[in-house]
C-alpha cells in the first residue's frame, strides 16, 4: 500500500511504512486503541471499561471492553509480531474474564474510571440505549482478540483452529505509516474471523488518563462556560474538592479523611453531553441525617426549573440539567446559594 499527502503545491509527498516498535512501546499502542476504540471497531462499537487488569493469577490483560449487549472483548496488544506464547495468554486472561459477574466489571471499571457512575448506567449513555427494551446480560459471551503490526503464520493457524473449535479468537494486523513532517498514519484489517466479526482474585484494572481544569473548559460551549466558570470559582472559593475523572468532574465536601461528592459536571464529548447531575449517594452513605439534606437539595434544586428527574440504575436517584440553552445570571445565582447552603449542612454533619 502507497499513501501520499497533498501539499500547498499540489505535489504529492509519500508516507513510508515504519515499523511501529521502533519508535513506540505497547503502552503507545494502548494509548492509540484507547483513545480511539471505534476506530478499530467501527462497525461493532465497544466501550473499554479497564486497562492493565491484573487477574488472579497476577497477568495483565492489556485492555477489557464490552458490546452493546455487555459481552466481553479481551485485548492483547503486540507492537510487533506475535510471539508463539500470544494464544496460550489470551486464553489464560479468557479464563480468568469468563468468570467475572457483573459487581466485579463494574468494580474494574470505576477503578479504570475513578468515578462513581455504575458501569451499567455509563454503558446506557454511551451506547445510547434510553427505551427499556433493550436487553443487556453482562458477560454471556466472550470474543477474544489480537492485534499486532504482524500475526505471524503460527498464530493465525493456531486461532483459525480454535474458531473452528467454537472459540472466538480474532486477530488483526496494523500498518504504520509517517511522511517527514513527522504525520502519523495507522491502518487495520482483520486476517482471522473478518469473515463474521462485524456481525454480530479481586479485580484490579489500571486507570485511564484523567482531565484537568483547561481540557474541561476547551470542551464546553459558551452556555457551559457560564454555569461552569461560577462552579469553578465556587469551588475554590468554599475550599472544595474537585476530583477529576476521565471526561467530567465531581465537587467534594472534605472534613479530614471524609469527602462527600455532591455534584457532577460533564462536557459535550462524553455521553451525559454538557451536563450538571445532583449527587443524592454519598450523602446519604456518609452523613448521618442524610434525608434532611437531600430534601432540602432536591426541593431547592427542582424550583429552578432546570433539571429534569431521573433514576439511575440500581434505584439511584438523580436530577440532570443539560446545558444546552442560555440560563439568565439570575437562576444561576440562586444555584450558587442553593450549593452553598448545601456545603454548610454537610459540613455541619461531618463535623458533630
Amino acid at each position: 500500500m502507497q499513501l501520499f499527502t497533498v501539499d500547498t503545491k499540489g505535489k504529492f509527498e509519500k508516507f513510508e511504512e515504519k515499523s511501529f516498535h521502533l519508535e513506540n512501546t505497547e503502552l503507545d499502542l494502548e494509548d492509540l486503541l484507547e483513545k480511539n476504540p471505534d476506530y478499530f471497531f467501527s462497525e461493532n462499537k465497544i466501550l473499554i471499561i479497564g486497562r492493565q487488569v491484573v487477574t488472579n493469577l497476577r497477568a495483565i490483560v492489556d485492555l477489557l471492553g464490552v458490546d452493546d449487549h455487555g459481552n466481553i472483548i479481551v485485548i492483547e496488544l503486540k507492537r510487533d509480531k506475535t510471539p508463539r506464547e500470544s494464544i496460550a495468554q489470551l486464553l489464560e486472561y479468557a479464563s480468568y474474564v469468563d468468570n467475572l459477574d457483573y459487581a466485579e466489571l463494574n468494580e474494574i471499571f470505576q477503578q479504570y474510571t475513578d468515578e462513581e457512575v455504575e458501569l451499567e448506567e455509563y454503558h446506557s449513555e454511551y451506547f445510547g440505549h434510553h427505551e427499556t427494551s433493550h436487553s443487556v446480560s453482562w458477560n454471556k459471551s466472550m470474543k477474544m482478540l489480537i492485534i499486532a503490526q504482524h500475526i505471524t503464520p503460527e498464530i493465525k493457524q493456531t486461532a483459525l483452529f480454535l474458531r473452528r473449535k467454537g472459540i472466538e479468537v480474532y486477530c488483526a494486523e496494523f500498518k504504520y505509516f509517517k511522511n517527514k513532517a513527522e504525520n502519523r498514519i495507522i491502518s487495520s484489517d482483520f486476517i482471522v474471523g473478518d469473515e463474521d466479526y462485524y456481525k454480530g482474585g479481586k479485580p484490579v484494572s489500571g486507570k485511564i488518563q484523567k482531565t484537568d481544569k483547561e481540557t474541561f473548559l476547551n470542551n464546553i460551549d459558551k452556555n457551559g462556560q457560564e454555569v461552569f466558570a461560577r462552579l469553578f470559582d465556587f469551588a475554590e472559593r468554599e475550599n472544595l474538592l474537585i476530583r477529576w475523572g476521565n471526561k467530567g468532574f465531581s465537587l467534594n465536601v472534605k472534613e479530614e479523611n471524609v469527602f462527600v461528592g455532591f455534584l457532577f459536571g460533564y462536557p459535550l464529548d462524553c455521553p451525559y453531553s454538557q451536563s450538571v447531575i445532583t449527587g443524592f449517594k454519598q450523602i446519604e452513605k456518609k452523613t448521618p441525617d442524610s434525608a434532611t439534606i437531600i430534601g432540602y437539595y432536591r426541593s431547592e434544586i427542582q424550583k429552578l426549573d432546570l433539571f429534569t428527574e431521573n433514576v439511575g440504575f440500581f434505584g439511584n436517584p438523580e436530577l440532570k440539567w443539560l446545558i444546552n440553552r442560555p440560563v439568565n445570571q439570575e437562576k444561576i445565582n440562586r444555584f450558587m446559594g442553593i450549593l452553598a447552603e448545601m456545603v454548610k449542612k454537610i459540613k455541619q454533619q461531618l463535623t458533630n
